[in-house]
């Protein structure tokens, strides 16, 4: 497998060393996908894309390391978290925040290439516990019947007055909630496009210009199996944007 890398660090020169060593790691091999020169930028990434892996500095301006780790941790989806620092003396810390490892600098190919593996053995075993979990659903009330419908069914949410659009391949249903409430709960399989309109990250197919009678010329995005395109705000245009191109 190639790990989906975010590194957090605020010394550019740092970030440059671990990429240049990312690159030459390759059992398991790891692909940089983002970085970040503090905790607010990290926690930016992360709620616009999934990452395997984040390596985190810990003396950073702001909230460091440590804090940030806790932070991630409350995430729908967190990634695994291996500290890269100059001092030691935060090790014990670092592993009751159940850390998959802790990096000293200046790393070493060697000793990178081992904290890679201990997190692919930790998404490797995850996985595996989710075999047996059953498939999370909603629960819809549809025309006197109520209905299960699977969420890797769904393609988006939308927002219709003071109700919900949930959108499958072949049909639409009513579900009573608020849109926020949705995008807490499916934050890492959902993203916002527009103030009324959630989509799942895996149904994206293309981004389009667009021309709407009310909000004149913009963006659209279009999914996986239905011909409808839904408009992007010009705010989440770029968050769509790197789920293309993820």
């Amino acid at each position: 497998m190639s790990l989906k890398v975010l590194i957090v660090d605020d010394e550019p020169l740092a970030r440059a060393r671990l990429r240049t060593l990312l690159g030459d790691c390759s059992a398991p091999a790891a692909l940089v996908d983002g970085e970040a020169a503090n905790a607010t930028q990290a926690v930016e990434a992360l709620r616009r894309q999934h990452f395997d892996l984040a390596l985190l500095d810990i003396h950073m301006p702001g909230a460091d390391g440590l804090t940030l780790a806790q932070t991630l941790r409350t995430l729908p989806n967190p990634p695994a978290v291996v500290f890269v620092t100059a001092h030691a003396e935060h090790a014990v810390q670092a592993f009751e925040l159940e850390a998959a490892d802790y990096l000293t600098k200046p790393v070493r190919l060697e000793r990178l290439q081992i904290a890679l593996q201990k997190v692919e053995r930790t998404i490797q075993s995850r996985q595996g516990a989710k075999v047996d979990e059953p498939e999370e659903v909603l629960i819809i009330q549809d025309r006197g019947r109520t209905e299960r419908v699977p969420l890797s069914q769904v393609l988006y949410f939308k927002a219709e007055l003071k109700y919900v659009t949930v959108r499958t391949v072949t049909k639409s249903y009513i579900l009573d909630g608020s849109l926020s409430e949705l995008e807490d709960r499916y934050r890492a399989s959902f993203l916002r496009i527009h103030r009324n309109a959630l989509i799942a990250r895996r149904a994206v197919r293309a981004l389009e210009k667009h021309f709407d009678v009310d909000e004149g010329e913009g963006w659209a995005v279009r999914l996986n199996g239905i011909d409808e395109l839904l408009a992007v705000s010009r705010r989440q245009l770029a968050a769509v944007r790197e789920v293309i191109a993820s």
